[in-house]
């Protein structure tokens, strides 16, 4: 018995759609195609089954945005895709392109606290790291790095670190999806760099979200500071409770 059938067996259950996942920042819509037909198939199939309940399909959100060289699918290259192979099975299309919509929309700017020459190699140490971005110490990801003043020196081979140990082991393999150091503009001896593109944010002090729009900005979330990371700890427990009761 197919899993159709046993969702259609069940009197509280009705299968309404199908998804698909195929993975993330795929710049290439033909696996999309191919997989549509599949699951369209399986559609299909489970109407044959006499489960005729299905009425959408659920392609995912993988498609591929450009963060250094990679060529990047258009909207129309993506229905060309998926839209034919579900329009003859006669279901309605959903999808998720998050990435696609908002990967591009924001920017880390982080200071430059100082920079250093070890082991013959020059760093360049910034007040931001694995903690306010996370996508190069996960996966190896490239990010353009722009100073904000003087863009107009000689560009420099340099390490860029963040301030602590976990974060430097982030932040010096940023520098391209091969390599640990990262070609800058000499004008980022001090001030402020951008990292581009997407955020990722985990728990910690984060800093201020700005919301731009022409020549115009305000502040959407404010600086986070030790005392709102420390708001909800508890330093002198006042009820003690015991396992299996209280």
């Amino acid at each position: 018995m197919s899993v159709a059938q046993r969702v259609a067996a069940e009197p509280l259950f009705t299968l309404r759609g199908l998804a698909m996942h195929l993975g993330s920042q795929i710049t290439d819509v033909e696996p999309y195609h191919r997989g549509t037909i599949k699951a369209a198939g399986a559609g299909d199939g489970a109407a044959r089954l006499g489960d005729r309940t299905i009425e959408a399909l659920d392609v995912g959100g993988g498609l591929g945005v450009r963060y250094h060289n990679e060529k990047a699918p258009s909207p129309r290259d993506f229905a060309d895709a998926v839209a034919p192979p579900i329009k003859q099975a006669g279901l309605a299309l959903l999808c998720e392109p998050g990435r696609y919509l908002v990967a591009n929309a924001g920017v880390l700017v982080t200071k430059v606290l100082y920079r250093k020459h070890a082991g013959g190699k020059d760093f360049v140490v910034v007040d931001a790291g694995m903690t306010d971005f996370v996508r190069p110490s996960h996966y190896n990801a490239h990010h353009e790095i722009v100073p904000l003043k003087d863009g107009s020196r000689p560009e420099e081979l340099v390490n860029v670190w963040g301030p602590s140990v976990s974060q430097e082991i982030s932040w010096r393999w940023t520098a391209s999806c091969r390599g640990r150091a990262r070609r800058v503009p000499g004008g980022a001896r001090h001030g402020r760099i951008r990292l581009c593109d997407e955020l990722d944010l985990q728990p910690a002090a984060r800093p201020p979200e700005v919301l731009v729009e022409g020549d115009r900005y305000f502040i959407a979330r404010q600086r986070e500071s030790l005392d709102d990371l420390l708001r909800g700890e508890v330093l002198e427990p006042t009820t003690w409770y015991r396992a299996g009761g209280t």
